[in-house]
């Protein structure tokens, strides 16, 4: 078990670029030699197809493909291998249970309730879902403090409900959601719970037993694996009841001129060649993560977290975005005077690459008065000296364009 948590040195792109402050692992996540090397691995040495071939090299492909699968589970704590879905990113995650949500289980007087701080991959595939069905979407109130208002999620959660969607993790905030008591008081209502866990899976780890999720989605790329993989798991009990969200090759058992039947969980939900070289590097990626003491991971994100928006609370013309005391992975911000794009490319100039835009969240920031923030988001590779060299110069910015 490695104990360092400042590890740049593993990350190819950081060692030839020495002089990038890299704080955008919230948008992605840089790529650490093993998973480049697993993933160069699987195209130089067992490149073909799956599921579909007795050969060496397909055998081969199936075993790479379906070890990944494996890995999930047992990095999720997942009951069964089955319930592991891969998709292209925790987008395509959600659409897939909206979909299916849309064919069985909406109708009028249905409602979806979500929260006023999703991602808009957590809103507006849900938004589609019920205007294609005369279903509702309603969202919990975000507080000042930047915290989810649960008595208003009382509220809100009735006989009507068909689904929570809820983000673990902010994206741009870093507030750190109760969602095992949200679903909970979910499941207590007969409510199944779908959870956007795209930023707490490399910072938090969750458990999707011990949160008793119905669906759980997140994505490699900020997994410190390759882009276009990502992960849904579902309980079995629901993904049986919902139809094929793609049809083609290896979803399906039978195949008639005029009718066909579906293969069994998971790959019922994998229509067509699936990215076998990324689930290869996602497994590489969960063996990199595993090789830290998960607990020194989140306390490394959350001393980073709490460390930056100490020395920014601290400086003059600099508005903060609000945050509880709990949260995680990132810091979003304004310089008083200067539009957020600008100071970003001022940042970025002087070798600091952060975010800047409503970092697909426009309700949360509108609901705070704002178009868009400069936000700071961390990963292992992350160390407080990088955010001591960051200070100076927002205050150069601050002072060079107000």
């Amino acid at each position: 078990m490695r104990t360092a948590i400042h590890t740049a040195a593993d990350f190819p792109l950081l060692t030839s670029n020495p002089d990038l402050i890299y704080l955008d692992s919230g948008a992605t996540t840089q790529k650490p030699e093993s998973v480049l090397r697993r993933i160069e691995e699987y195209y130089r040495t067992e490149n073909a197809n799956v599921h579909r071939g007795i050969h060496r090299l397909s055998e081969a492909a199936t075993e790479a493909y379906e070890g990944a699968r494996d890995r999930v589970k047992g990095f999720l704590n997942a009951a069964d291998r089955s319930e592991i879905i891969f998709t292209r990113g925790t987008t395509e995650g959600i659409n897939l249970i909206a979909s299916g949500f849309r064919e069985r289980m909406l109708r009028p007087g249905r409602k979806i309730l979500f929260t006023g701080m999703e991602h808009h991959a957590n809103l507006v595939p849900w938004q589609l879902a019920a205007s294609r069905t005369g279903a509702v979407t309603e969202a919990v109130e975000v507080l000042e403090d930047g915290s989810l208002n649960m008595e208003d999620f009382w509220r809100k959660l009735d006989s009507s409900t068909a689904l929570v969607a809820v983000s673990h993790l902010s994206n741009v905030l870093g507030t750190i959601n109760p969602v095992k008591e949200i679903i909970e008081a979910a499941h207590s209502a007969g409510v199944p719970v779908l959870v956007d866990a795209a930023q707490s899976v490399p910072r938090l780890f969750p458990d999707v037993q011990d949160l008793n999720a119905d669906f759980l989605v997140f994505s490699g790329h900020k997994t410190y694996g390759p882009t276009g993989i990502g992960v849904l798991y579902g309980k079995a009990e629901y993904l049986d009841r919902l139809p094929p969200y793609q049809a083609g090759g290896d979803m399906i058992d039978t195949v008639e001129l005029h009718s066909s039947t579906w293969n069994d969980l998971p790959w019922k939900f994998e229509a067509g060649t699936p990215d076998i070289a990324g689930a290869a590097g996602l497994a590489a990626a969960l063996d990199y993560m595993d090789s830290f003491d998960k607990g020194d991971l989140v306390r490394h994100e959350k001393e980073l977290t709490r460390y930056l928006r100490k020395q920014l609370s601290g400086m003059p013309g600099i508005n903060l975005m609000p945050a509880p005391e709990e949260c995680t992975g990132a810091v979003s911000f304004n310089i008083q005077g200067v539009h957020h794009l600008d100071a970003a490319y001022m940042l970025d100039k002087k070798g600091f690459a952060l975010r800047s835009g409503h970092h697909c969240a426009q309700p949360l920031h509108r609901r705070f008065g704002l178009t868009g923030s400069i936000r700071a988001s961390f990963g292992i590779y992350t160390d407080k000296k990088d955010l001591d060299r960051l200070i100076p110069v927002i205050e150069e910015v601050r002072s060079f364009l107000s």
